[in-house]
């Protein structure tokens, strides 16, 4: 059970000073560099080394056979502002301050409170230089929660995941520069954005290959608009057939550059073609370490935010985003919440190892800390899997798993061991429905065996009630949920 029994994001106070003292800790000798790719979106089953069969991603796949693949690693949510802060955090969506999307007008999101203790700022305490590359979505343009403001020596990228809807924006942000992209203005598409980005995240491993660097890139690839130059769809056109379409804003019409996801008439194709450019994009990551010489001193995580979406004329059915397990973006069904996760390190890391923890994102921050050779921050709640990956046997394991989504009647769902109990409609008790699934024996969440333990049910719904603390921001309350 979470230790700090303060209420709502004032909980939070208690990191305050630990960036000071962060900084007096002795600095690891030859701290590796850590790069960590976070991809939006992209389901369990839309990488080929996890079983995609329409497409194949051979430089992720080069990572996970060249390093450990992870079967049970979960997001920090269903959606995209909550999986994030509880990766930057440490903590589940019961605890983390940023607990659902909450948008800012005119651009951003709610923010993190000024004292959130993230991850940027830990490592930045214990020598590194800090970047971030890729949609933010944790507090608008120079507000406390901007990637300046928490731990990011450099942000180049979408500060606003609404904005973040479309790949040929107008402006996108170099720390607080606004930088207008006369390519994309009026009717134009000539600067594509995961190009630019990328480009600025390879310059900054060369600006830093001297020094220890902590790279974040979350990628918007591949979200829902499913827009992309032509040259990377005409690989797959005509070969996924029958092709979908879909017609989304045009130039002129409400939301255009604004949110609205684009018009695509090779849905199919436009989807392949982006997960290969983000495949591309890692070996070229990869590529640049070598280069440089820095790949036997690295450490790369790949994972993903969350489930496969079905906007923007996503076909997710087709290309069997989801693997074996049920469920999609926004459900707590484990096709909603279990993602892909591959560690790559030249020689810590065995190669062709496989690991099935039981992980989350908030096991990410004290794996980090973990790395560097510095204190794991206080009152967290996840728990460092560094000795699985060095391949050591003192690996400790979470009792409990939990998670909470605060839109569609509200979510909430809670792991332990092989049992995972999901309830939905929590926010109206005459509406709740209780789900119990023993996952050893069916990962698709198909046979609802509450009704056989109701003991076991009773005993869960407590302990969900144990995981959380409440916030004065996100609300998210009701009988069903805190008896």
């Amino acid at each position: 059970m979470h230790k700090n029994t303060l209420i709502g994001t004032a909980s939070l106070c208690i990191f305050s000073g630990l960036a000071q003292g962060a900084a007096f800790q002795t600095i690891k000798e030859n701290q590796p560099n850590i790069i960590y790719i976070l991809a939006d979106d992209l389901g369990y089953g839309d990488l080929s080394c996890y079983g995609q069969k329409r497409f194949k991603t051979p430089n992720i796949d080069r990572l996970a056979r060249e390093g450990m693949l992870f079967t049970q690693h979960y997001a920090g949510s269903t959606v995209c502002a909550p999986s994030r802060s509880s990766l930057m955090t440490g903590l589940t969506t019961g605890h983390t301050p940023i607990r659902g999307n909450k948008e800012v007008k005119p651009e951003g999101q709610w923010p993190m409170p000024a004292e959130t203790f993230t991850i940027a700022e830990m490592l930045k305490a214990a020598g590194y230089v800090t970047g971030g590359f890729g949609k933010w979505g944790l507090g608008y343009p120079a507000s406390e929660g901007d990637p300046n403001n928490q731990g990011f020596d450099e942000f180049f990228g979408y500060n606003c995941q609404r904005l973040a809807h479309n790949y040929y924006p107008v402006h996108l942000w170099n720390n607080q520069e606004k930088i207008v992209l006369q390519g994309n203005s009026g009717n134009k598409f000539e600067e594509y954005a995961p190009e630019l980005i990328h480009q600025r995240a390879l310059q900054f491993i060369d600006r830093n290959k001297d020094k220890p660097f902590f790279l974040y890139y979350p990628t918007t690839i591949p979200h829902a608009e499913l827009l992309l130059p032509d040259k990377y769809i005409k690989a797959f056109r005509g070969k996924l057939l029958p092709e979908r379409t879909f017609t989304g804003a045009k130039s002129g019409a409400a939301g255009f550059r604004d949110g609205a996801y684009g018009t695509q008439p090779e849905v199919h194709a436009a989807f392949a073609a982006m997960v290969t450019l983000l495949d591309k994009q890692v070996g070229e990551i990869v590529g640049k370490l070598k280069e440089l010489g820095l790949e036997k001193n690295t450490i790369i995580i790949f994972s993903s935010d969350n489930g496969p979406h079905q906007e923007g004329g996503a076909d997710p059915d087709y290309f069997d985003s989801n693997g074996p397990l049920k469920g999609y973006k926004r459900d707590l069904y484990e096709g909603g919440i279990r993602e892909p996760m591959i560690a790559w390190w030249p020689g810590k890391i065995k190669t062709k190892s496989t690991s099935n923890l039981i992980s989350a994102f908030w096991d990410v921050m004290p794996t980090l800390a973990d790395l560097a050779g510095i204190k794991t921050p206080e009152n967290i709640d996840g728990i460092s899997f560094l000795p699985t990956l060095l391949g050591k046997e003192d690996q400790k394991k979470h009792e409990t798993m939990y998670w909470e989504f605060h839109e569609l009647g509200g979510r909430q769902a809670i792991r332990k061991g092989n049992l995972k109990l999901v309830r939905n409609q929590v926010l109206d008790s005459s509406r709740t429905t209780t789900e119990l699934y023993d996952l050893s024996a069916d990962i698709a969440e198909k046979n609802n065996i509450a009704d056989k333990y109701p003991e076991i049910v009773a005993e869960l719904i407590k302990r969900m009630a144990q995981s959380r603390t409440p916030s004065d921001v996100f609300n998210f309350q009701s009988p069903t949920i805190i008896k």
